[in-house]
């Protein structure tokens, strides 16, 4: 019974919320990764484009609750989600053709597109907190829970309850939706071949008839896809900061390069290699331990390596030991 107990604390306070936060990660890691195979530059302005996809759907969220409109026991982000990855989409689209295309034609260096791309990450978070304000902002409604604790110990006579919120269920179920939509386009479709064949050869694919705006165009508009979801998914699972996502943008770029940069494959393993590390750390293991030892050798105190306050660090230090012992990702990158 007592490891009954330590399973199901395993589940509520480390494996659900492990794959919840990998399925966030891996979906805006894959962004970041699609920009850097097929557009050759480190994006860091994509976790302030998240920022803004989430603002627009918030906004307009309020708007249709306002006017009672709701999903019932979902969340009514789902109906405004669309006008969000709209408006973020005419965004990173207006970016492009004033910002990034002058580059690209005259073939800058990827360390310029970087600063560049750092510059449009302040202007971007600037907006956000101009219009939303800097605090944070919780939109999610409908049903919290699809499991209480309270009903998980009374269906099972266990001590130890299981809770399980609906936007954990929605993140893993959305997750999986959009990675198989993104494997089928890329792999199924014409332009998701071309996009492929550019990443892999850029001259060869020109000569091949490729039309490289058309490949730059959907690729942003992928781009915008995967960074509202992720924005808006993060925000209904805990709550909307913009300074927030600001800080989500190394996880992000640890997932995508720990996985290898520009595989979008080795994105998704690395978002989940970097939640479940995150989370493993900054888990104070008293109670597992306490179910799984005898009462004698039970621990005292938390048995919790890192606060999470420094989860973050987590993240830095695993990108750090790749980049010096695998600098290509656990899957190699630099190919869509």
């Amino acid at each position: 019974m007592d490891v009954l107990n330590a399973l199901v604390a395993l589940l509520n306070y480390v494996l659900v919320p492990g794959i919840t936060y990998g399925s966030q990660l891996a979906i805006g890691a894959l962004g970041v990764t699609l920009v850097y195979g097929i557009l050759r530059f480190s994006n860091f302005a994509h976790g302030d484009t998240m920022a803004f996809g989430t603002m627009v759907t918030i906004l307009a969220t309020w708007g249709l609750q306002s006017m009672g409109v709701s999903l019932g026991p979902l969340p009514t982000a789902l109906l405004a989600l669309p006008l969000g990855i709209a408006a973020t989409a005419l965004l990173v689209l207006a970016t492009d053709r004033m910002v990034y295309r002058f580059y690209r034609r005259v073939r800058a260096k990827p360390v310029i597109l970087v600063i560049v791309s750092i510059g449009v990450m302040f202007v971007m978070n600037g907006v956000v907190r101009l219009i939303i304000g800097p605090e944070d902002q919780r939109f999610a409604d409908g049903a919290r829970f699809l499991i209480t604790a309270r009903e998980f110990k009374q269906w099972t006579g266990l001590s130890e309850g299981l809770a399980l919120r609906s936007t954990q269920v929605l993140t893993i179920v959305t997750a999986i939706i959009v990675v198989i939509a993104l494997f089928w386009f890329l792999n199924r479709t014409r332009t998701g071949k071309s996009m492929r064949a550019y990443s892999d050869n850029e001259d060869l694919a020109l000569l091949s008839g490729i039309n490289p705006e058309r490949v730059v165009l959907v690729t942003w508009l992928i781009v915008a896809a995967l960074a509202t979801v992720a924005g808006v998914l993060y925000g209904l699972d805990k709550s909307f900061r913009p300074f927030t996502y600001f800080q989500l943008l190394l996880p992000i770029f640890a997932s995508a390069i720990v996985g290898g940069l520009g595989n979008p494959l080795g994105a998704i393993a690395g978002g989940f290699l970097i939640a479940f590390s995150e989370v493993t750390v900054t888990y104070a293991w008293k109670k597992v331990l306490g179910y799984l030892l005898p009462d004698s050798m039970a621990p005292d105190n938390l048995v919790q390596l890192l606060s999470t306050d420094y989860k973050f660090a987590v993240s830095f230090v695993i990108l750090l030991i790749v980049l010096l012992f695998r600098p290509t990702g656990l899957f190699r990158g630099k190919s869509v």
